[in-house]
């Protein structure tokens, strides 16, 4: 397969295949985040869709990626006769993968994915392909398996050039993007798990990946989510607060984990405390989305009235309905009825 200068596939919704003379990469997910690969370093870039913001971390690029073999730019998904001769059958059916997916056969693509699963990236691409398809089981299989191979993950892939990355909601306001090593593959698990109901596995990977980017908001706001989706104890929600302290509400990533550190301090009593990390939550609304402002409203108006402050809840409650008529229970708190 030769490469045009600049080249973007649609494969299927959510899905494209970047081509250029010298890189490809291969996306999954909704609009609203992505990661990109140069040879200057990785770039990861976690948005809020609709809002033209995203969070951004810079990763270096691996030592060993210098010495790794690489696929010389014209034969990258294009083995010639000789060359597959002596390409092992495994990266053979993974490369064919690429190409089918390249092509648009997922389903092919899938195939040759699954025969090559003794590779790392070929079970993680599989992966992530039945995840798509919402076959959790097979998807949670494959992913396990890939990090099974953790030290070899994204090192064929990166011989061919491709960069891989996928996209998960965190929370309704805030998408995480994963590519095939450890963090991503770790994040696309814990999705698995919250998707089967499966908590415990959640949380089992989240704590992990707080060992491997203990100050990624990221992976701060998935634990927080975590915990306050459940039924918290004490202790739980006091690691929330301890977490987020220090949080500096630079990006939209940190005002929506100090939506959460709020309401870890609302469940412990500390209402006045819940409404002051509110107040500086909203004191930055330029580029975040409309949805997570109103709900920082909203919850701060339920906590005004809690302390008795009726009128700045009462104001508070009718700015939200101004903004959306159908939010939470405004309505019935504003006495509307019907």
């Amino acid at each position: 397969m030769s490469f045009r200068f600049w080249r973007r596939i649609r494969i299927a919704p959510g899905v494209t295949l970047n081509l250029s003379k010298s890189t490809a990469s291969l996306s999954f997910g909704p609009r609203g985040a992505k990661y990109t690969v140069s040879p200057r370093g990785n770039r990861s870039t976690v948005g809020l869709p609709g809002t033209g913001l995203f969070y951004t971390v810079h990763e270096p690029r691996r030592p060993s990626s210098a010495n790794a073999p690489r696929v010389a730019h014209r034969d990258r998904l294009d083995l010639g006769f000789f060359q597959r001769l002596f390409t092992p059958a495994d990266e053979r059916a993974l490369v064919d993968g690429l190409k089918a997916l390249h092509a648009g056969d997922e389903g092919a693509a899938l195939g040759e994915f699954e025969k090559a699963d003794s590779l790392p990236d070929a079970a993680w691409m599989a992966g992530m392909l039945r995840l798509r398809r919402e076959e959790f089981a097979p998807a949670r299989r494959h992913l396990e398996a890939a990090l099974g191979g953790l030290d070899r993950l994204g090192g064929q892939l990166d011989k061919y050039g491709i960069a891989a990355q996928v996209t998960f909601p965190v929370t309704p306001e805030v998408d995480a993007h994963a590519r095939p090593r450890e963090r991503g593959t770790r994040l696309a698990l814990v999705e698995i798990a919250k998707l089967t109901g499966d908590l415990s596995a959640a949380m089992r990977h989240v704590e992990r990946l707080l060992v491997i980017e203990p100050g990624d908001p990221v992976v701060m706001l998935s634990l927080a989510k975590l915990i306050l989706d459940d039924d918290a104890d004490r202790a739980q929600l006091e690691r929330v607060v301890a977490l987020s302290v220090g949080i500096a509400n630079e990006t939209s990533v940190e005002t929506a984990l100090l939506l959460y550190r709020g309401r870890a301090l609302a469940r412990l009593g500390l209402a006045d405390a819940a409404i002051d990390v509110f107040t500086i939550a909203l004191r930055r609304r330029k580029d975040r989305a409309d949805t997570l402002l109103r709900q920082l409203r909203y919850e701060r108006s339920v906590l005004y009235d809690q302390v008795g402050r009726k009128a700045q809840a009462r104001r508070e409650l009718e700015r939200v309905y101004a903004e959306d008529p159908g939010f939470e229970d405004v309505r019935e708190r504003l006495g509307l009825g019907e």
